[in-house]
């Protein structure tokens, strides 16, 4: 995805091909997503994955979706200096969990830092309840 997204199309061509690029793009998401296959209780459902999979088959954004990974640049730790607020939520399942030390570092307006205890990569489809939660919670002081 961060070399030639276009090259993706696959995603385009084939819902089978979608599905099985979305269910297993790396082991953690695939762990994840078992999960709820496996009939175990917590985060998704099968309802969910296949929900999901449809919206990007249905929408035809499989492949305009990666793009975001071809066009960002910057190594995922970079300091960036954002000067607007930013509120960090730190999912315990994220594949890179930012430190408050960095975090403070890179976002010197830094208005919300919060480390939860469950989430992953996916957060605002596993967790949508606990991710609204911590959006509120993070930009509640610019109300």
């Amino acid at each position: 995805m961060g070399d030639r997204p276009q090259a993706l199309t696959g995603l385009a061509d084939s819902p089978a091909g979608l599905a099985a690029f979305m269910l297993n793009h790396d082991a953690a998401s695939l762990a994840l997503i078992s999960r709820a296959f496996a009939g175990q209780e917590g985060g998704l459902t099968r309802e969910d994955v296949l929900d999901n999979i449809t919206h990007f088959w249905l929408t035809n954004t499989g492949v305009s979706s990666a793009r975001l990974y071809w066009e960002n640049k910057f190594p995922f730790f970079s300091r960036h200096g954002v000067s607007i607020p930013v509120a960090v939520s730190v999912f315990p399942d994220e594949l890179y969990q930012a430190p408050r030390s960095w975090a403070e570092q890179a976002y010197p307006n830094l208005i919300h830092y919060n480390r939860l205890d469950i989430g992953c990569h996916f957060a605002a489809w596993e967790q949508p309840k606990l991710y609204t939660e911590e959006v509120r919670a993070g930009f509640r002081s610019l109300r």
